[in-house]
């Protein structure tokens, strides 16, 4: 299988782990980035000074007004006494609140909510900075007291009068995330995260949290209600190529040889096969259904055949009945049931149902242990699930097992390519050269494998070497012309090379047209125009869409409402804030 899609392969078991940080891309307003191999490529930042913080309304201040009365009699003592200075109604206010602060700081909320209500209640309407302090001072009372109904609403009062109360923002973000009033949640640290130029880890760490949060529930809703979809022929000849022992495959290559052009009169499951070899998939499902309610000789092979493709065509409950039924059966060729563990576990890990998928591979282990196919698909998974060391172990078994199958070295680079980069992250050091040594001869034992060389053209280009870089992804592209991701690691090799994002957006428009189900392409799209500034705001929404309805697993799906929550919340933190978002693409020119 192949390694990951973001490194030019695309396979269905993909996990979003791999995927940009969410507030990095999808909220970085003021920090200009492009994408490139291993992670983020970080263009120069201008850096914008933090937004001083105002004062925390909760300390014990002294009094502002100086209104004691002096009580001073006359020489001779018969003048009587001069009354007391009457406080203005600002005055008082300002007196209930400091009592209020007292009372907070002793943990005596409901005497301190009353000081702030009283606080609230002198107030002239005119001072408005005044009162939204009183309001957010007695959201913090409530939020003591566990009341997030009213910390939101006074919360609401506070940021009526001043829509840039950074205070009352955050501690309506809070509240909002614990009620699960998570889009909420995200525009006000949204806001947080803009006025603060971006400036503050913590406020980033919990913008990247609640993205994750409103993400996986919008996908976990969506992705019920997903439409079957016949991927790209790449994308299914990729994980077919996957294997060396399917018997289903090597059934259709010994069916192509046997019958040498001449057709016959044969069943629906030989028809499926021929389909199979010639990369016709989309009536496989129905020819296999047809062998399988004839109940002929082949039914089990046929159950096999059309499990992988409802695997493929993201129908998973169908996929698992088939699979489970092919286990079930009394009678079964080793073979077919270790692939049929394999895809069954493989489900399992798109499901992430680890343990369950990890019990199919170690049983299939323990059926077939020379069999290559459990030990790759293994050593994949294990790159999901960033076991780098459990990866590159699996992998090595693999290759001792076949030395020339070239997937399973190309993933083992590319396993010991995420172990280094994983190990340099924040040091600021060049890719290590055992790294690049690793896909250069990987490309001169396999020549013709094009993932072997779009991989080693990422890796050139990540060491700053992009002239090499783009010698590479040309020759990727001759061995597979219709292979829409490399096309898009190209044209992000231009922005990383060039710095020119037009050329770079029109390189990736050709992978769409190339392959339109080409959900890699949407999302990297739609991340560039994001960096075009608010003006490409709306596009970049709908890039974001479109490559959500294109998405295979629910935690890639959730990674993608993730992009496209985040620019919503852009713009409507900068309609409602009336700040103009920067331009980035001019920022990094």
């Amino acid at each position: 299988m192949a390694a990951a899609r973001r490194f030019g392969m695309e396979v269905p078991a993909e996990n979003a782990n791999d995927a940009w940080p969410k507030w990095k891309i999808g909220l970085a307003v003021g920090v200009p980035v492009a994408v490139v191999l291993g992670g983020l490529w970080y263009a120069k930042q201008r850096g914008r000074k933090q937004s001083k913080e105002k004062k925390d309304e909760n300390d014990s201040r002294t009094e502002t007004s100086k209104a004691k009365a002096a009580n001073s009699a006359s020489p001779s003592g018969n003048v009587p006494e001069k009354p007391e200075k009457e406080l203005s109604p600002s005055e008082q206010a300002q007196a209930e609140k400091n009592k209020g602060n007292k009372y907070f700081k002793g943990g005596k909320y409901d005497q301190a909510i009353n000081c702030y209500t009283n606080a609230i209640q002198t107030c002239p309407e005119g001072e408005k900075e005044a009162l939204a302090t009183f309001y957010h001072n007695r959201a913090a009372a409530y939020e003591k007291l566990r009341n997030v109904k009213m910390v939101i609403e006074d919360c609401n009062e506070a940021l009526r009068l001043n829509p840039k109360y950074q205070k009352a923002l955050m501690r309506r973000a809070t509240a909002c995330e614990q009620k699960g009033e998570l889009t909420q949640a995200l525009e006000d640290v949204t806001a947080i995260c803009i006025l603060e130029g971006f400036q503050n880890p913590q406020s980033l760490m919990t913008a990247d949290r609640v993205l994750k949060s409103l993400g996986q529930t919008k996908a976990k809703e969506a992705f019920k209600k997903r439409k079957p979809m016949m991927p790209s022929r790449h994308f299914i000849r990729t994980y077919l190529n996957s294997f060396l022992n399917d018997p289903v495959i090597n059934a259709a290559k010994a069916l192509a040889e046997q019958q040498n052009g001449h057709s016959e009169d044969i069943s629906s499951y030989q028809v499926a096969l021929q389909k199979l070899g010639a990369e016709e998939f989309d009536d496989i499902i129905d020819l296999c259904s047809k062998e399988i309610s004839a109940s002929l000789t082949n039914e089990i092979e046929a159950r096999l055949l059309r499990g992988t493709m409802y695997f493929l065509c993201n129908q998973q409950k169908e996929a698992m009945e088939d699979f489970n039924k092919v286990l079930a059966a009394e009678i079964l060729d080793k073979r077919v049931k270790v692939n049929a563990l394999i895809k069954r576990g493989s489900l399992y890990m798109q499901q992430e149902k680890h343990t369950e998928g990890l019990d199919d591979f170690a049983t299939a282990v323990r059926i077939d242990p020379d069999n290559i196919d459990v030990y790759h698909h293994r050593g994949h998974h294990n790159i999901q699930m960033d076991r780098m060391d459990d990866a590159i172990r699996d992998l090595e078994n693999a290759i001792s097992k076949c030395t020339t199958f070239a997937p399973s070295h190309v993933q083992k680079s590319f396993a010991e390519h995420k172990k280094a980069a994983s190990q340099m992250v924040g040091m600021n050091l060049p890719l290590p050269q055992s790294v690049l040594q690793s896909y250069k001869e990987c490309v001169d034992m396999f020549p013709e494998y094009g993932d072997a060389r779009a991989l080693y053209a990422q890796a050139l280009g990540d060491a700053g070497k992009f002239e090499e870089a783009d010698r590479e992804f040309n020759k990727a592209l001759e061995l597979e012309p219709d292979n829409a991701t490399a096309l898009v690691h190209r044209g992000l090799l231009q922005l990383q090379w060039k710095q020119n994002l037009q050329e770079a957006t029109t390189v990736i428009n050709k992978a769409i047209e190339l392959d339109p189900k080409c959900e890699y392409a949407y999302e990297v799209l739609g991340t560039l125009e994001v960096q075009k500034g608010p003006g490409s705001m709306v596009k970049a929404i709908e890039l974001f869409q479109k490559a959500i309805s294109l998405s295979r697993t629910e935690s890639e799906m959730a990674h993608l409402y993730s992009l496209s929550d985040a620019a919503k919340a852009q713009l409507n933190v900068a309609k409602n804030l009336g700040i103009n978002l920067p331009n980035l693409a001019a920022m990094n020119s």
